[in-house]
């Protein structure tokens, strides 16, 4: 039976999830959340409702991190994402936890905020989150010294953590998001790296992308003028930041994969 991920390709650690995916080229179906009935298949799986969600045969994985040991266990490639020795599993757990908390749900809180009717606390959140983010990056900087990845020598799963707020704060901290996934040289020849989105020239639609820019699931709504920003674009109609760089008006897609 067919491993299942129920996702959204806005969400974060959904695409955390894919990168580990795609990096041992697990083939899996995507289940996009707003298609007709995937949420209520989501909340008879999983009454909390978050995601991402994976069911494999009769089997429900929840929690981005458990999706990812679950696939390094069950369906297992080239990659590890979490080593055999018991300390530098430690290690893999406390980066991939620290990326999670310290860093996202930092850049979280102003975009929840921002989404708010009213909004009344959007700039305080977002000076609240430099302050984080700026503790979190100076931690970093001593942590990741003399490593290639996230954890150590090798790619791991706090590297699928790391790939993902990495992206907006990198004005900021380029110094230090260069010790993460950005390591140029060792990205490039990478099976997967981050998850793209585009946008059709065509039909303006936008949507979720492979590292090689397939596409995986489409955005409800089309990108209009994004604005870089530590939450950079927004939606047409009601307002939804997404990370992403602005590419002329109306076009909105993730840096090169080179970058």
């Amino acid at each position: 039976m067919p491993l299942t991920l129920y996702s959204h390709p806005f969400s974060s650690y959904c695409q955390k999830v894919l990168i580990a995916f795609w990096e041992n080229d697990v083939s899996f179906e995507y289940r996009h959340l707003e298609d007709p009935g995937a949420s209520e298949e989501l909340a008879s799986l999983w009454p909390l409702r978050r995601f991402p969600v994976l069911v494999d045969g009769g089997h429900t994985v929840v929690e981005s991190s458990i999706i990812i040991e679950h696939l390094d266990q069950h369906h297992p490639g080239p990659v590890r994402f979490v080593p055999n020795d018991p300390d530098a599993a430690l290690e893999v757990r406390l980066m991939d936890r620290f990326f999670d908390n310290y860093i996202m749900s930092a850049m979280q809180k102003p975009v929840f905020e921002a989404l708010k009717a009213e909004g009344a606390r959007k700039e305080e959140a977002m000076s609240e989150a430099r302050v984080a983010l700026d503790t979190a990056y100076a931690w970093l900087e001593r942590r990741l010294a003399g490593r290639a990845w996230a954890a150590g020598e090798d790619f791991t799963m706090a590297d699928c953590a790391a790939a993902l707020p990495n992206r907006s704060p990198q004005r900021r901290h380029p110094e230090v998001v260069g010790r993460t996934l950005q390591a140029p040289a060792r990205c490039r020849g990478r099976p997967a790296r981050r998850p793209r989105i585009v946008t059709d020239e065509g039909d303006g639609r936008t949507w979720l992308a492979t590292p090689d820019y397939q596409r995986v699931a489409p955005f409800k709504k089309p990108a209009v003028d994004p604005k870089p920003s530590l939450f950079s674009g927004r939606l047409a109609g009601n307002t939804s930041l997404v990370e992403a760089l602005r590419v002329g008006r109306g076009r909105l897609r993730w840096p090169p994969a080179d970058a």
